[in-house]
């Protein structure tokens, strides 16, 4: 069985694309992580940092399924989000622009400007978020669909965001499941620089968009900022996106009107076939010893 697959990339942030509303992504039972894992393998697959299966779905547009380059299951995927709807403009649609979209999480709304084009800027809205827990003055934990840590630091292009991230993700404080450990620099009003280390990944990405989204409300909880529209600029390393949101008022105890604003690139397409994915597994040692 062979069947399409589309790469995309937000910010760096890259992701192997599958139709699958037909159902031709079908692995073997027992064999889905390692096929999953296999697809998104820089050396023996296509390469990216997590696979999406678009899906019907029966109150939305589409069904977004997200699973990590490990073959595990994910939580909500920002930059993935606005890929996915990026490619349903494109693929599905040809030309929508708004769009809504069921996630692990709930529902999400979707707007994608100048559909046509190889590289969009795609907006996706983010569920209500709790106030970030003040874990120390410059530490928060913020749950953006997916749990953050944010640490706020100086020199942060000098910081090994690999070794650190991966201490944290793997403290005994978060286990069993681990979070995202992101590294937040002020860069002047309403601008951050990120760099995160994700979990699923295991190593720093270009770009995380949960985890800017986190940064931003830590950023803006701990800022104090007006109840208003309030809007951060965040630089990653693989490029910029713009949070914006709706401070907590006695209204709405939560962040509010959440939005995560940036490119969506496409970048190939191509076919893969099951069954030579399936010999690869059975030759490769690497692969089954994972």
């Amino acid at each position: 069985m062979q069947f399409n697959f589309f790469k995309y990339h937000g910010t760096g942030n890259d992701f192997i694309i599958i139709d699958n509303r037909k159902k031709e992504f079908d692995p073997p039972a027992g064999q889905e992580k390692a096929i999953t894992s296999l697809i998104c393998h820089r050396r023996y697959g296509v390469g990216a940092d997590g696979l999406i299966l678009i899906e019907e779905d029966a109150s939305a547009d589409f069904r977004m399924h997200y699973f990590n380059s490990d073959g595990k299951p994910g939580s909500l995927c920002g930059n993935g989000s606005r890929c996915a709807a990026a490619f349903a403009a494109h693929y599905l649609t040809h030309g929508k622009q708004r769009f809504r979209f069921m996630a692990v999480d709930g529902m999400h709304d979707a707007i994608v400007m100048d559909p046509n084009h190889t590289r969009p800027m795609v907006s996706v809205s983010l569920n209500q978020v709790e106030a970030p827990a003040n874990i120390s003055p410059d530490h928060f934990f913020v749950h953006t669909g997916s749990p953050h840590l944010v640490r706020f630091v100086q020199n942060l292009g000098s910081l090994d965001v690999s070794e650190l991230g991966r201490k944290i993700r793997y403290a005994e404080e978060w286990a069993p499941e681990g979070l995202n450990v992101n590294f937040a620099e002020k860069r002047g009003k309403n601008t951050l620089s990120v760099r995160t280390y994700e979990r699923g990944v295991e190593d720093e990405t270009l770009s995380c968009g949960t985890g800017v989204t986190a940064a931003a409300i830590a950023a803006g909880f701990s800022d104090k900022q007006d109840n208003d529209h309030t809007e951060y600029n965040i630089l990653t390393s693989g490029g910029e996106l713009v949070v914006s949101f709706r401070m907590p008022d006695d209204h709405l105890p939560a962040f509010s009107n959440i939005r995560l604003k940036g490119p969506a690139q496409f970048v190939f397409r191509g076919v893969l076939d099951m069954a030579t994915l399936k010999k690869i597994l059975t030759e490769s040692n690497e692969l089954t010893e994972q």
